[in-house]
């Protein structure tokens, strides 16, 4: 599908709209404006993927999201008709992008398509618990409702995400900060010590001696380093794309030392918001799970979801389908069988998710705690063990000297 941005005559209103269609050529587009009841006047394709820094500096955040989907829930729940809601929103909208899909999105509904059906025409932006939701509160008449529940869907989620990547950034600067150290140390420091025993006509020790070899072949085929560095990064992320990169990932997320249970906790705490939401809003259970296992962004997770969906088509109930699931922790189905019993499974899926995220909070702390003294003895090691493979040698050779 090519993306083309027009200039039609709505043929209800006699205005010139100005917005973007996706279709496969430009007759396509062309049909699709008629066929919505505008008048085409002017087709352009536009160029999808356009500059780095444009696609950098217009992307479409989740803040963006959020921030679009409260204003319309607003403007819906004061009783504006839904185009005017759209219209008025696109006024407050800052990002371009997000401009450029909320005309495309006026221009569909003006035409006569539902809002979700506007939505799934940029699945890039909206994901599939988003249209659901749409979908559901449309059907139920409470589409404001079902707007405010994607936002805070959307909110818990990225202050998960925001938390995770906060205690994995400290890691990955000592890490650099290791790199750098060993760099400079091998490139500027161990040359000269190399340089002081050739002019003293004195043998390597071999500790010194590795760390001069490793200097000299990096001196001299830094290039070949980079090279291979490359094409190795490069063909474990074309690996990491594959169905058996994307399992392997996965796997590892939720077994690494360390980081394995929060990983868990972080996929239970997605899996039992999801459900909730969706439950709450009217999506019927095997949907309700279809999308989970989508939401979930863990292959592993979704199969185990997807196994456990098999069963309840079967007639088994949804806790005891989860529970054999390996790394489905066992409060999921424990709660889901008390809301099996009470009538009220989505309230305890939100129960389930507010634990998990608490736990998931002092997860993040407890590792945060944990890796800062295993990261600084780390860096300790490794730069105590140069610093001594280039002063001892010194040192003897004063000693040397004095005798």
């Amino acid at each position: 599908m090519k993306k083309y941005s027009y200039q039609a005559k709505d043929g209800s209103t006699n205005k010139i709209v100005k917005a973007t269609v996706q279709a496969d050529s430009e007759n396509a587009a062309a049909k699709l404006l008629i066929a919505q009841g505008f008048t085409p006047l002017d087709i352009q394709e536009q160029d999808e993927n356009g500059s780095f820094l444009g696609r950098l500096t217009n992307r479409i955040t989740t803040k963006d999201r959020i921030v679009f989907t409260r204003q319309l829930a607003t403007l819906i729940g004061a009783g504006l008709p839904l185009s005017q809601s759209l219209r008025t929103v696109l006024e407050q909208t800052e990002n371009k992008r997000l401009q450029g899909v909320v005309e495309d999105i006026v221009a569909s509904v003006e035409g006569g398509k539902s809002l979700s059906e506007s939505f799934s025409k940029h699945p890039e932006v909206f994901d599939k618990v988003f249209l659901a939701l749409i979908a559901a509160g449309e059907v139920s008449g409470t589409l404001d409702e079902s707007l405010i529940r994607v936002a805070a869907q959307q909110e818990k989620d990225a202050a998960m995400m925001s938390k995770i990547k906060g205690a994995l950034t400290y890691p990955i600067i000592v890490l650099v900060v290791i790199f750098g150290v060993m760099a400079f140390m091998l490139l500027t420091v161990v040359p000269q010590v190399e340089k002081l025993y050739h002019d003293l006509k004195k043998e390597l020790p071999f500790l010194t001696q590795i760390m001069v070899s490793a200097a000299d072949f990096f001196s001299k085929f830094w290039w070949l380093v980079i090279i291979v560095l490359g094409m190795g990064i490069y063909f474990f992320l074309q690996y990491l794309k594959t169905d058996s990169g994307i399992k392997f990932k996965d796997t590892f997320k939720l077994n690494v030392p360390l980081f394995g249970r929060m990983f868990r906790k972080l996929y239970m705490a997605r899996l039992a918001r999801t459900g909730q939401t969706l439950l709450a809003t009217g999506v019927a259970m095997l949907d309700m799970m279809r999308i989970t296992s989508e939401a979930v962004n863990n292959s592993v997770i979704a199969a185990s979801i997807d196994r456990a969906a098999e069963k309840v088509k079967g007639g088994k109930a949804l806790s005891t389908s989860l529970q054999p699931e390996e790394y489905i922790l066992p409060l999921v189905p424990q709660m889901i069988k008390i809301g099996e019993q009470s009538g009220k499974i989505d309230e305890m899926l939100g129960k389930t998710a507010q634990v998990y995220e608490d736990e998931l909070d002092e997860e993040i702390k407890t590792i945060s705690t944990a890796i800062e003294p295993i990261l600084m003895v780390i860096l300790a090691v490794v730069a105590g063990g140069m610093v001594g493979a280039i002063l001892l040698p010194i040192y003897s050779l004063v000693n040397g000297v004095n005798i």
